[in-house]
């Protein structure tokens, strides 16, 4: 009798390791793991990881929440920008100075997108705004002075050409209307395209040119017709 007391001992302590090793193997994979990827996908769903490219021009629209702020530099005008994404539209505010007439112009717009299939999308836009003009004639002797209200029509296309290009097509319809001489006017039919880059650390460059025609008048009867064009050097931010 005093022999088998250990052993009964000694099995008992087997059996007590074996089921402890059971209960382990046999338990759910640990919780932390799953929240941490649950966690990671909200985020993403919330646009923190979202497409960096594009702040000037591209893209088509902006995505919800995010905001850019850009510049350029060119001619005949100089500009700077900021740009929304709200609930599936864009809003846009920009201020331009047009140097060969001295004018500056105040702008609001907004724009949707309206078609996208793989990398091309299409977004119509329509601006609102006031130009104010000196009439300076020592770069375009037919400027006239006044205040105009101008509206604007436009149609950007995006063509996603790589991760850090996209191609550029663009069509303004700027027609100012005279506040100041109520026969005052002015149209232009612009077309043309660029191209915008990222360079890193949520920073985009363009380039853009503008070809098109150019009607004008100070008062009735007065009406001339010429080439249009701009040319664009821009950069821009975007802001998360």
């Amino acid at each position: 009798m005093t022999r088998s007391a250990p052993s009964r001992l000694l099995v008992s302590a087997l059996l007590l390791a074996s089921l402890e090793s059971f209960g382990q193997e046999s338990a759910p994979a640990s919780p932390p793991e799953e929240r941490r990827v649950t966690g990671s996908d909200a985020a993403r769903g919330e646009g923190v990881e979202q497409d960096p490219l594009g702040a000037v021009v591209a893209p088509a629209t902006l995505p919800d929440g995010t905001t850019a702020l850009y510049g350029y530099v060119g001619a005949p005008e100089l500009g700077v920008g900021f740009r929304q994404g709200i609930a599936g539209f864009e809003l846009e505010a920009r201020g331009k100075l047009q140097w060969f007439q001295l004018s500056a112009a105040l702008e609001l717009a907004v724009r949707r997108k309206v078609y996208e299939r793989g990398p091309l999308s299409l977004a119509p836009t329509l601006g609102l705004g006031v130009v104010l003009n000196s009439g300076a004639t020592y770069m375009d002797e037919d400027n006239f002075s006044g205040v105009l209200l101008r509206v604007t029509p436009g149609l950007v296309a995006v063509y996603r050409a790589a991760d850090t290009v996209s191609l550029l097509g663009l069509v303004d319809l700027p027609l100012d209307i005279g506040l100041s001489h109520e026969k005052a006017r002015r149209f232009q039919a612009l077309g043309g395209g660029g191209v915008e880059v990222y360079l890193g650390s949520n920073l985009s460059m363009l380039a853009a040119a503008q070809v098109g025609l150019e009607t004008f008048r100070e008062r009735v009867g007065e009406g001339e017709t010429r080439l249009g064009w701009a040319g664009r050097l821009g950069l821009g931010a975007r802001l998360f």
